[in-house]
């Protein structure tokens, strides 16, 4: 996989499909491959570039203080080295996150945004939660068995877990076989996490924007939802019923269709 060098660091990547571009920004600890059940139907369509973060993947794990802006920051540089002018931002929960900031901050690059299970600001409920997988993650010397145990139970609701558990396996084994960080590393791109808050620049987004949450979310629940879509002018709710944290893996064809529908309106 390709490798450019963005914002003092080099970022990992991987390019699939034509047609205009589109970004794809990971979640906490993920490498690119996070959005295959995505990429497998939007490269149909689009030029899909999906990124390793800073921390996690194949990019660089530098030491220092880790923000979403800072993450949003080297999007925008990786844009600019890989010759993007503009493309379709798409991102869930850390990837939200950076992408919101990305659309404040380089409004230029942004020509439609899709955040998933994003969050305004950290509250102390989420800090709680990201607090608890800071701990796990310390205890078990893994981030790979901490996604998988402390995680998942947050990204999929308690049906799906007792009707298709060979589903979740197969999930478990995705995680195993992917780069995962050192728990240094998770500990630094979790600070990003908990130090959120996106409330002053919001406002200010001028993109289209689509933001969707699982109904049954808890860490980014629906709580979020008048806050941003108040604050972004124009932009569009969907509720994926039946879904928690992660409706990319628990009902993929709903996904896909809704958020290309978004797509193709604003392409």
């Amino acid at each position: 996989m390709p490798v450019v060098q963005a914002n003092g660091i080099d970022i990992n990547y991987e390019v699939q499909g034509e047609g205009e571009p589109m970004v794809l920004i990971p979640y906490l600890a993920a490498d690119q491959a996070c959005y295959a059940f995505q990429v497998a139907e939007y490269a149909k369509h689009y030029t899909c570039y999906s990124v390793d973060l800073r921390g996690a993947g194949l990019s660089s794990k530098p030491e220092g203080e880790y923000t979403t802006e800072l993450l949003a920051d080297d999007v925008a540089a990786f844009m600019q080295a890989v010759g993007l002018d503009s493309a379709h931002i798409f991102g869930l929960s850390l990837g939200a996150a950076t992408g919101m900031w990305l659309a404040a901050k380089y409004p230029s690059l942004v020509k439609s945004l899709s955040l998933h299970s994003a969050w305004t600001a950290t509250d102390p409920y989420l800090r709680v939660v990201a607090e608890s997988w800071r701990t796990m993650a310390k205890a078990l010397d893994s981030v790979t068995d901490m996604v998988i145990q402390g995680i998942f139970p947050w990204c999929f609701t308690p049906e799906l877990y007792a009707a298709r558990p060979e589903y979740i396996d197969s999930l478990a084994d995705f995680v195993r076989g992917r780069p995962m960080p050192p728990v240094d590393a998770f500990l630094r791109q979790s600070d990003a996490v908990l130090a959120h808050d996106a409330t002053g620049v919001i406002g200010t987004i001028s993109a289209p924007t689509q933001v969707t949450f699982g109904r049954y979310d808890a860490v980014t629940s629906t709580r979020f939802a008048g806050p941003l879509t108040e604050a972004i002018k124009g932009s569009e709710l969907v509720i994926f019923e039946g879904c928690s944290h992660a409706p990319i893996y628990e009902n993929v064809a709903d996904f896909n269709a809704r958020t290309m529908d978004f797509l193709t309106r604003n392409s």
